[in-house]
């Protein structure tokens, strides 16, 4: 999923306790299926920028000189300013993107 394209906010808002709970039933369930899923999100843009930002990696004679590159700054740049990864998760629990599997009471007990 490309999360810059995300109608995500890119700061904090207050949202609606009962209209998030709606859907799993439970506030506890969300907090846990929103915090997987910004798990997921989290290390999914880490893998990304690491790759993006491996073609700037130098040999470890040159680390002792301190090098700006300004595409490796525009790069860390633009992922600073995209939104985190738990706004990324409650918007698409919003919009029913969000994909979920909650047991029954019996799986709990066994």
């Amino acid at each position: 999923m490309n999360y810059k394209q995300t109608k995500a906010p890119k700061t904090t808002i207050t949202r609606d306790l009962n209209q998030l709970t709606e859907k799993v039933g439970n506030v506890y369930e969300t907090v846990a299926i929103l915090g997987k899923r910004s798990n997921q999100i989290a290390s999914s843009l880490k893998k990304e920028l690491d790759t993006k930002l491996q073609d700037f990696a130098m040999p470890q004679e040159a680390l002792d000189d301190t090098f700006e590159n300004r595409e490796q700054i525009e790069i860390s740049r633009s992922y600073e300013v995209m939104p985190k990864p738990t706004l990324i998760a409650t918007q698409e629990l919003i919009d029913d993107q969000l994909v979920f599997n909650v047991g029954s009471k019996d799986d709990q007990l066994k």
